[in-house]
């Protein structure tokens, strides 16, 4: 030891006095590289109300609906006027939000039966799957909808916690159509109640499990996906608030059904529920929807997470049109007008969304996957990716992005019980075309001078028809939909 320090007369003290300095140098650096790491991942919840309409919130035009903690939400950050379903029903929308790719692409082009063989398949790198390389822990948190069910006949099922979700909280494993919203669940009759009272509701519960979820990972990157089953019909709001949106002078009515004469208000179908608009039974259902967001946004801020989580919300489809409007826009769920595939959209984390914005550029929910690979580092040489990354506009949503067509698939053996008929669709900068599978014909629409898709121009504009039918179908091709 003697040949390291004998030209100091305090060696030995000398070098553990380096050490200690060097030491705590590292540990600055370790605590400044974690920082860092922390704010590369930022948390991410993700926010799916089921069947809700382009004009339900406030934010959004509606009037009658009260929603003012979504409303906030998008005062304080940024609101999307043109973000895309990949489809206008259920499960493939959520397949492109898990993979990043067309539902043609993926094969899932309806929304999967009870008993349907098809699922998800396991070979996808799905989001969570994604996040969780990159340390996430995940979640979610009611409705999945990517598998036909084994306790309903299906051969298989893939449920979310064999596509990389950690935690697997109030989620069907039995169809989920006319499920009850009040305890006990048809779709899983496994939940135990948790919330007091006789009639627990299960947005309610779900907004519950989110809050216990972000609390439980507060100390470590979490991504949350809140699935509502609300408001998806049947719509059945919990009585006091059904009462409370029934007394507005502008509400709908219908009478009970023959199913519920007694008008039970905690039996499918009570009074009001089929109401054509400013339904109270989606009204109320809306209202718990926005009292869990304001919740989550409190808890954020309380626990000190909110300057480092993006929140999203939106809508997997277009409202049915049976109990609710998509005004301005034309048609509903099960349709490729803009009431079927346009949803509203908002983003929310402070200091990197800019507040109180507006993003009118078009943009579709299989942009999530790229988008949130960006903003989390995470490495995506998985699968091919058919979204891009809109993560620019979070802080100026002008950003040019490049120029790009989007693209719907469709096919139906028969027209659904909503209206919706067999067909694939094209937008191409403002002008959009609707082809019909089943009987052949062709609608084209220019979405600028025309959001409501009242005219159509296929007869003043045939080259056009025939430019964008020819994209459509070399896409059909690229990406082997079949139909």
């Amino acid at each position: 030891m003697n040949k390291y320090f004998k030209d100091t007369p305090d060696g030995l003290g000398s070098f553990f006095r380096v050490i200690k300095r060097m030491t705590g140098f590292i540990c600055l650096l370790l605590i400044a590289v974690a920082t860092a790491a922390q704010e590369q991942q930022p948390n991410i919840i993700y926010i799916l109300a089921d069947d809700l309409g382009y004009s339900e919130l406030g934010s959004y035009g509606n009037t009658f609906n009260e929603t003012p903690a979504l409303d906030r939400l998008a005062r304080e950050g940024m609101r999307f006027s043109c973000f895309y379903a990949a489809a206008p029903v259920c499960s493939p929308y959520r397949a492109a939000l898990m993979t990043g790719q067309y539902p043609a692409r993926i094969g899932i082009t309806d929304y999967l039966r009870p008993r349907a063989a098809q699922h998800l398949d396991t070979g996808y790198v799905t989001l969570p799957e994604l996040l969780k390389a990159r340390g996430y822990h995940t979640g979610i948190v009611g409705k999945w909808h990517l598998s036909g069910y084994i306790k309903e006949g299906a051969p298989e099922e893939t449920l979310p916690d064999r596509h990389g979700f950690d935690e697997v909280l109030v989620s069907e494993n039995r169809g989920i159509g006319e499920g009850t919203y009040f305890y006990p669940y048809d779709f899983n009759h496994e939940i135990k109640k948790r919330l007091p009272g006789a009639h627990e509701y299960i947005t309610d519960r779900q907004n519950l499990e989110a809050l216990d979820f972000i609390k439980r990972n507060r100390q470590r990157p979490f991504f949350l996906f809140l699935s509502h089953y609300a408001v998806h019909t049947t719509v059945h709001g919990k009585p006091e608030l059904v009462r409370h949106f029934q007394q507005k002078k502008s509400a709908g009515t219908s009478p009970p059904t023959r199913k519920n004469p007694e008008n039970d208000p905690y039996k499918k179908w009570p009074a009001g529920s089929k109401a054509p608009q400013n339904n109270p039974h989606l009204a109320a259902q809306l209202k718990v929807i926005d009292e869990g967001v304001g919740a989550v946004v409190h808890l954020l801020r309380e626990l000190g997470l909110d300057q480092n989580t993006l929140l999203i919300f939106t809508s997997d489809n277009g409202g049915e049109t049976t109990i609710t409007t998509n005004a301005p826009f034309r048609g509903g769920k099960s349709t490729l007008y803009e009431g079927g595939v346009r949803e509203p959209f908002i983003a929310w984390w402070p200091g990197k969304v800019k507040s109180g914005s507006v993003c009118t550029q078009p943009l579709a929910n299989y942009d999530i996957y790229p988008t949130l690979m960006e903003l989390t580092g995470a490495a995506g040489n998985h699968q091919p990716l058919d979204g891009v990354s809109f993560a620019p506009l979070f802080r100026d949503p002008q950003t040019a992005l490049s120029a790009r067509g989007f693209y719907w698939h469709y096919p139906l053996d028969k027209p659904h019980f909503l209206g919706g008929r067999s067909a694939g669709s094209i937008r191409s900068g403002a002008w959009k075309l609707i082809s019909f599978f089943d009987d052949g014909h062709k609608e084209l629409y220019n979405l600028d001078q025309d959001p409501g898709e009242h005219t159509d121009l296929s007869a003043a504009y045939p080259d056009k028809v025939s430019t964008l039918d020819t994209e459509l179908r070399s896409w059909q091709k690229k990406v082997h939909a079949i139909h």
